[in-house]
């Protein structure tokens, strides 16, 4: 299932049904899940791990060296889950000795000519659309949704479920199930209908939207509301999930409208 063409590295771990288009070079150091294929001229660096049943489409470089000043040579990895894709011309940088590696989950949809870099960690479910660049040491959880063209600033981080709307400049922290959009990045509701595909009940989506009437749209800032939260609603998951994350957001989170306040 290698083509001929094609120049793969003895050494690599390639697993069953991997196919291989030609004028694709694949390092020793790399291992492929089954099913997975492999498109004409790409690039798999030494230290890559690419799950089952993915699609790397041409063009795209795996694993190359972080474009950090600090890297020095140090072994690391990029780590890509089962089912994702990856699309033409992408470039997804290896890990520092800051956390090792950098990590692409499940089921995820990298679009053509988007920017991965060092040491950033994606869940599940990711789809980034054509254009983008993450920085390092970015976090992006499950599910979200970054619009094409968009731009996300070193160490940010981004919450579950989130839409980004397309071209926006990722300067502050995003808490879970909310969208952004306009410049500077703004608070523009939760993210209500992707909510619902995912099976969110109406109760819940109710519960999420109360949960950020309180954080952005009224005349309190973000500590005040947090307090206001938990004094007057019960503690779910999602309530908690999203307290936590603000309490955990060193660069803040993104304004609400409105407002003005961070």
């Amino acid at each position: 299932m290698i083509h001929q063409l094609a120049a793969v590295d003895k050494r690599a771990k390639i697993k069953k049904n991997v196919i291989v288009e030609p004028f694709t070079t694949i390092a020793a150091d790399v291992e492929i899940g089954e099913g997975t294929w492999i498109g004409p001229n790409v690039t798999i660096m030494d230290g890559a791990r690419i799950g089952k049943n993915c699609r790397i489409f041409p063009g795209t470089v795996i694993a190359a060296i972080p474009q950090d000043l600090k890297f020095e040579g140090e072994e690391s990895q990029v780590i890509i889950g089962d089912h994702t894709t990856v699309r033409e011309s992408v470039t997804i940088n290896r890990g520092t000795k800051a956390l090792g590696y950098t990590q692409i989950g499940s089921h995820c949809l990298i679009m053509a000519t988007s920017h991965i870099a060092h040491d950033c960690v994606l869940g599940d479910y990711v789809v980034i659309v054509n254009g983008c660049a993450v920085a390092g040491h970015v976090e992006i959880g499950d599910h979200t949704i970054m619009g094409g063209l968009s731009a996300v600033h070193q160490f940010s981080k981004i919450g579950k479920h989130v839409m980004i709307s397309g071209g926006t400049l990722v300067r502050k922290d995003i808490p879970p199930y909310v969208k952004v959009a306009r410049e500077p990045m703004t608070y523009a509701g939760i993210n209500s209908v992707g909510l619902r595909r995912r099976g969110f009940t109406n109760d819940k989506i109710f519960e999420i939207q109360k949960i950020y009437r309180y954080i952005f749209q009224m005349k309190m800032n973000v500590t005040q509301a947090m307090g206001l939260i938990e004094k007057e609603m019960l503690p779910t998951a999602e309530r908690d999930e999203i307290l936590e994350f603000i309490r955990n957001s060193p660069r803040g989170i993104v304004k609400g409208y409105g407002t003005g306040k961070e």
